[in-house]
């Protein structure tokens, strides 16, 4: 097991006698442990990058690690957009880093930007055309 693990923790105790499991991480085979989720093997494996930002491309990795930021979402077995952080490391389990995604659409320049914008439009469209 990778240098980076920590094996002897006040709290959750010692990981010696651990089940090893053995998983693929953008292609590459690592060994977790059972009870594992999925970011701390990946940290034990001394990986900090989970994913890029999917417009951007900028770096991210594990940020709260407790569920709530969504930074951590990759594709684990072929679902996408799962949290590496409140996922338990299975046997032979795929998982994927997130990649730059095109964008979406080009968004018009007319098209309004707030939900004040858009009534504004609204009523002025309704005021402006009888068919409204």
């Amino acid at each position: 097991m990778n240098q980076n693990r920590i094996i002897d923790h006040p709290v959750l105790g010692h990981l010696e006698n651990k089940t090893p499991v053995t998983f693929t991480f953008d292609g590459k085979t690592y060994e977790g442990y059972e009870g594992d989720t999925v970011a701390s093997a990946l940290l034990a494996n001394g990986i900090r990058q989970l994913r890029v930002h999917e417009e951007s491309g900028s770096t991210r990795g594990i940020y709260c690690n407790i569920g709530h930021c969504f930074e951590c979402r990759m594709t684990i077995d072929q679902t996408p957009g799962v949290r590496a952080c409140l996922t338990e490391l299975t046997p032979e389990m795929v998982v994927e880093s997130g990649k730059v995604q095109p964008t979406p659409f080009s968004q018009p320049e007319d098209m309004p930007q707030t939900y004040a914008d858009f009534t504004e439009k609204h009523t002025d469209n309704k005021e402006g055309d009888p068919n409204a």
